[in-house]
């Protein structure tokens, strides 16, 4: 078995909600016990106690933290190796410094698995503080190309691991579903968020639904966004076309995919997006904005069509490109499906192991 005998320190966050760090914490637990492993979890995002702490801003984050730092300081004394689950900003500074220094001063070896697509700005304005930190830490993990060169322009080194994808959740593909079907199913499956800029979707679409009028869309998440991007589809006319569902499952998510022509992104900021690899793998061609981790991701003309940022426009002339040529759907549909086996559950917790392993090497 891949763990079997090794004791692992998860620092991350878990559903709820459902996110693309929560969602990988989770997966990566429940793996290394499937594995034969131990999983002691200390999580970030712990519910308040007591839960009305949780509407009084400024004392919420001290009912948090103080017993997230005692949970951090057991967990170091007992496992083998720390795991954590970092991101930039306040979450840096409030659940991954400490992380890392605990482990240290306990002399447990400390991974820290940096996923932020924000890296490059946080970086730039707090290195010297955030510095010390990395230089703790026993290995640094981070899942893209994209992110190895945001290291590697200040000399630290690190190794790609990527993100854990149970491929056998997308296996088959979309056209068996939409058989005998009319019209072009589009989605995008991003949180409502400012950064995943979904309105930039929802205009693109209105251009697509003038030139094929069978188009609809559908838009599976949920976040503070939501209020103005349904007001906006009524705005446009379109609340017979767009579908709201919320968020959805792991497995409606996949039921979605199956029936869906075409994926849609237009973020602002990002790094290796679990929805494009699971829509690659799941053989619905992507039309996504150019930025960040997603050139390292997807390459224009071969695996997707990239386009500027902000630009309803562009977005929808590719994504009508895309619908309506079937050799090049075709040829992003191969190729994509190939991208998407980099992230295979077995290949990625093969390298995590042998990481633990290597760890664990050097402590005896």
């Amino acid at each position: 078995m891949l763990f079997s005998g090794m004791h692992i320190g998860l620092v991350g966050p878990l559903p709820p909600p459902a996110g693309g760090m929560a969602n990988q914490a989770l997966q990566l637990s429940e793996s290394i016990k499937e594995g034969a492993g131990t999983v002691t979890f200390v999580r970030t995002n712990a519910p308040y106690r007591p839960d009305f702490i949780r509407s009084v801003k400024g004392l919420r984050a001290v009912f948090r933290l103080i017993p997230y730092l005692g949970q951090l300081w057991r967990a170091a004394g007992k496992v083998d190796v720390m795991h954590v689950l970092a991101n930039s900003g306040w979450s840096w500074h409030l659940f991954a410094t400490p992380a890392v220094w605990i482990a240290w001063f306990r002399n447990t070896p400390v991974i820290v698995n940096y996923r932020g697509g924000e890296a490059e700005p946080f970086f730039e304005g707090a290195w010297g503080v955030i510095k010390p930190t990395f230089n703790k830490a026993s290995s640094i993990v981070v899942p893209s190309g994209f992110l190895e060169a945001v290291f590697d322009r200040r000399s630290i080194e690190v190794k790609v691991i990527p993100n854990i994808l149970d491929l056998e959740r997308f296996v088959g593909g979309s056209a068996v579903e939409r058989a005998g079907e009319k019209g072009y199913r589009v989605v995008v499956t991003r949180n409502l968020e400012a950064i995943y800029d979904v309105a930039t979707v929802i205009r693109a679409f209105s251009i697509i639904k003038d030139q094929l009028p069978e188009a609809c869309l559908t838009v599976a998440g949920s976040g503070p966004e939501e209020a103005m991007l349904k007001a906006l589809t009524r705005e446009l006319g379109l609340e017979s076309s767009v579908t709201f569902t919320g968020r959805l499952s792991n497995s409606e998510i996949a039921e979605l995919y199956k029936k869906a022509d075409l994926m849609l992104n237009a973020s602002l900021v990002d790094n290796s997006p679990n929805s494009l690899i699971e829509a690659l793998a799941s053989g619905v061609p992507v039309v996504s904005s150019n930025v960040g981790g997603i050139p390292y991701l997807v390459e224009h003309g071969e695996s997707g069509l990239l386009v500027e940022a902000k630009s309803p426009e562009l977005l929808a002339d590719a994504a009508i490109k895309v619908l309506i040529d079937e050799q090049l759907k075709a040829l992003l549909i191969n190729q994509g499906k190939r991208v998407a086996l980099r992230f295979d559950k077995q290949r990625v917790l093969k390298m995590l192991a042998l990481e633990y392993k290597d760890l664990l090497g050097q402590r005896i």
